[in-house]
């Protein structure tokens, strides 16, 4: 098994190609001055020394030295053997409210892009934690199961949106309800576990106190981030793309989503968790990183590691070998050439 640590250096071999342009056209102009001369049976016969074939070798051995730079250069690797490391974390799952409310733009560009953009910096500052996506609204599912595969959890966050679920509302309880199915599945008694809750706190169906029971129980936190401000925005209505409204009750009032911040404190400190406040300069999750540090840490994946030796200095070495081969050979015919002449016919 090898591979090359700079593969784009291996580019430069097309170059090849061109030199061999360059060659082919150099025999062609040879040739041409040649004749201008006269014929070449009796050119060759006025200049006995002249060797043909000198051309073609340094030509051969330069492009060979020039390969063996370019492989050099590229640096082929060869495997050597292979170890595994263990990789210790915690296991976090970010419950993340992916209702209508989300699209207000009390925050830049609004609270869920807002969310998004600090979960994908979240994910960068992760060193072998697993995290685990719940979007919910009027219901609530699992986008992204525990995983230490962090550029995957980017992608799915990238593609998080307001349509992804189509029953509205805010459901907390819902949402953590899948988090304890999550956490059920792994019966470590370790205390490695914790929760991250991300909404506005309009919270419409009343059974997140209850639900928050069961991690008090485990002594599971769960973190809050409020996202919006107290004083609220109107609910911005898209088609196509296009804002063309807020949205109205039913007496044609526009409709102000605010942060309920009361009800989060009462989650949180119910859990020995945090509450944030999330806003435009600072988004509250550097705080929330910090306490989820202190959790215990558990063996959450082993990484198998393979180990290459680097080639490069065989691959310099024949390319130094064949410019001085290059450099030696003569132009003139050697006499052990001469010896054969008739016999070579050069």
């Amino acid at each position: 098994m090898y591979r090359f640590e700079h593969k784009e250096t291996l580019y430069w071999l097309f170059a090849i190609l061109l030199f061999i342009g360059i060659f082919i056209y150099y025999l062609f102009y040879s040739k041409k001055k040649k004749k201008q001369l006269g014929s070449e049976t009796l050119v060759m016969q006025h200049i006995p020394q002249y060797f043909a074939l000198s051309k073609w070798l340094k030509f051969i051995f330069y492009m060979m030295a020039f390969t063996s730079l370019v492989i050099g250069l590229a640096n082929l690797q060869t495997f050597s053997k292979t170890h595994e490391v263990k990789v210790k974390g915690s296991d976090i799952i970010v419950c993340l409210d992916i209702s209508n409310s989300m699209l207000a733009q009390d925050l830049s560009p609004n609270r869920l892009e807002r969310a998004k953009m600090a979960l994908q910096k979240m994910i960068d500052n992760l060193q072998g934690d697993k995290i685990g996506i719940i979007l919910f609204a009027g219901d609530a599912f699992t986008l992204l199961p525990l995983t230490a595969d962090y550029n995957v959890a980017k992608i799915f966050v990238q593609s998080i949106n307001t349509q992804m679920i189509s029953i509205q509302g805010t459901n907390v309880g819902a949402a953590l309800e899948k988090a304890i199915e999550s956490f059920k599945k792994d019966r470590s008694t370790i205390n490695n576990k914790a929760i991250i809750l991300i909404t506005d706190g309009e919270d419409h169906d009343g059974s997140a106190i209850e639900k928050s029971q069961y991690f008090t129980e485990k002594n599971i936190s769960i973190h809050c981030i409020g996202i919006g401000s107290e004083q609220g925005a109107p609910i911005p209505i898209y088609e196509n793309g296009r804002m063309i409204g807020y949205k109205k009750d039913k007496d044609g009032n526009t409709i102000i989503t605010k942060l309920n911040k009361n009800f989060l404190h009462k989650i949180s400190s119910q859990t020995n968790g945090l509450t944030v406040l999330a806003s435009n300069n600072n988004f509250g999750l550097n705080a929330l990183l910090k306490e989820i540090k202190k959790l215990n840490k558990s063996e959450t994946d082993t990484i198998k590691f393979h180990d290459y030796d680097s080639q490069y200095q065989w691959f310099l070495g024949l390319s130094v070998f064949f410019l001085i081969i290059d450099f030696l050979l003569p132009e003139t015919k050697p006499k052990w050439i001469k010896l054969f002449s008739n016999w070579l016919k050069i």
